[in-house]
């Protein structure tokens, strides 16, 4: 693609975004068609034991709960050695899902603004059983039908790029506390051709998709990291913002004025990934010291971080729809905030370096305060920042919304996200391993692998520019 179409579609991107009110469903329809998807779909999800399980069961040899198929994912146990952070070394439960799978948006231009078809969606772990979706959201055990169902709805479009335009199509992580080097594939494709009407479907701006965010758990984790990749180009606007909007869109487009250069931003955080080391090795789950494994659950032994749990799966519009499966189970919930803070006349967020067990090269790029292991109201070591977070006024929260966590692996995982704008004592100078930065270097960090982790993405995608 040559600049002048790159530049040609971060404008319609941008465009998309202005516009909160849409050509084809509006806005205050959206929350209605899930309340009537949640009544029409049937889905019942009921704990059982791992000794029911029908496909899944404990491997002797391996020490590792995986399926009878040997694909869609298996619960591993690992020992982490590193020098980052309190704690060396430990050893944990994880999830071990090497396959790639899609998260993935169709879009198609309705009245000059381009529009993304979106899916209601159950997942068995969801907190409020459907949720807005990507088009296609498929790991590659349920695309190529491992399970004997039905292939996913308008995978053919992601798999023949000759019938549709690429406008997005990046690797990007998931949790790395949680998952071993898990990566899916997030993609946005163009096409012109009518799609015939479907309920669980419906056609939506990136602003209306954006203002939908500010509900609590209402548009899933997938489509969150999917619009996060969205990039809207560069134009040093130097008027006086009107709103925290005007200013995140100022930030977006925000070029020269940043306080560190691009390249000297690469710079810091290759010595961070030098700096740092991160051993992992696998190892039994039952030889985890404090890690119990019953055929009800897998936990710890003292009730923190997260549990293991088994579930029979009834959902009676899914490709198949009925199945058995683990799902990891939260302790309490999360908190995930960015601080920002003008800076050079634009808005910058505070961006840490962060180490997770499953991150696929050591470092990726955090939200400033990040507790989804533990509880953040009595956290066990220092979190840099958190009691600043947590003790903003009123006046400095822009965002405040729980947001959920991937329901196809986690059951009823929930996370504080918050969005803290600084006042002016809020000092530039910050540890070594944070960094400040405008929302347009951290979107451009986002065209490429392994740079944003899930959590910043997360955030970043619910910013508003209208």
């Amino acid at each position: 693609m040559n600049a002048a179409m790159s530049a040609s579609k971060e404008a319609r991107f941008l465009k998309s975004a202005l516009d909160e009110r849409g050509a084809r469903t509006p806005t205050e329809d959206v929350r209605a068609w899930l309340a009537a998807r949640n009544r029409d779909v049937g889905v019942r999800v009921a704990r059982t034991r791992l000794s029911q399980m029908r496909d899944w069961a404990l491997d002797d040899a391996t020490g590792r709960i995986r399926h009878a198929s040997g694909k869609f994912f298996s619960i591993d146990g690992i020992r982490v050695a590193t020098n980052w952070g309190a704690h060396p070394e430990w050893a944990q439960p994880i999830i071990n899902q090497p396959e790639i799978g899609f998260l993935g948006c169709l879009a198609r231009e309705f009245d000059g603004v381009l529009h993304f078809l979106i899916q209601a969606k159950v997942e068995p772990g969801n907190v409020n059983c459907v949720q807005l979706s990507p088009t296609l959201q498929a790991t590659k055990s349920n695309y190529t039908r491992v399970h004997h169902g039905k292939s996913p709805k308008h995978l053919e479009w992601f798999l023949d790029r000759a019938r549709a335009r690429v406008l997005l199509d990046q690797l990007q992580s998931e949790q790395g506390a949680r998952f071993l080097h898990k990566r899916n594939r997030n993609v946005i494709v163009e096409i012109d051709e009518d799609l015939p009407p479907d309920p669980d479907f419906a056609w939506l701006t990136l602003g209306q998709i954006k203002h939908l965010m500010a509900d609590d758990n209402l548009v899933n984790m997938d489509l969150r990291t999917v619009v996060s990749g969205i990039p809207f180009g560069q134009d040093d606007v130097r008027r006086e913002p009107a709103s925290f909007a005007e200013a995140m869109r100022a930030s977006a487009l925000a070029g020269p004025r940043a306080l560190m250069a691009f390249d000297d931003l690469i710079s810091w955080f290759t010595g961070q990934k030098v700096r740092y080391e991160l051993q992992v090795t696998p190892c039994d789950l039952r030889a985890i010291a404090d890690w119990e494994l019953t055929d009800d659950e897998l936990r710890h032994r003292q009730g923190r971080f997260f549990r293991v749990i088994w579930v029979d799966v009834e959902i009676s519009n899914r490709e198949v729809t009925a199945w058995q499966q683990p799902l990891v189970e939260p302790v309490g919930e999360g908190l995930l905030a960015f601080v920002v803070k003008r800076i050079h006349g634009v808005h910058h967020f505070l961006v840490q370096a962060k180490l997770e067990c499953g991150n696929f090269d050591v470092l990726e790029f955090a939200p400033t305060v990040q507790c989804i292991t533990g509880r953040y109201d009595k956290p066990e070591w220092n979190v840099p920042f958190l009691d600043y977070v947590l003790n903003a006024r009123p006046d400095q929260i822009r965002y405040d919304v729980r947001q959920s966590e991937e329901g196809g692996r986690f059951y009823r995982e929930q996370n504080r996200n918050l969005l803290v704008e600084a006042d002016e004592s809020f000092p530039v100078a910050c540890p070594e391993n944070y960094q400040w930065m405008t929302l347009n270097q951290l979107l451009t960090f986002g065209r490429f692998n392994n740079y944003l982790n899930i959590q910043a993405r997360s955030l970043l995608s619910t910013l508003r520019f209208a």
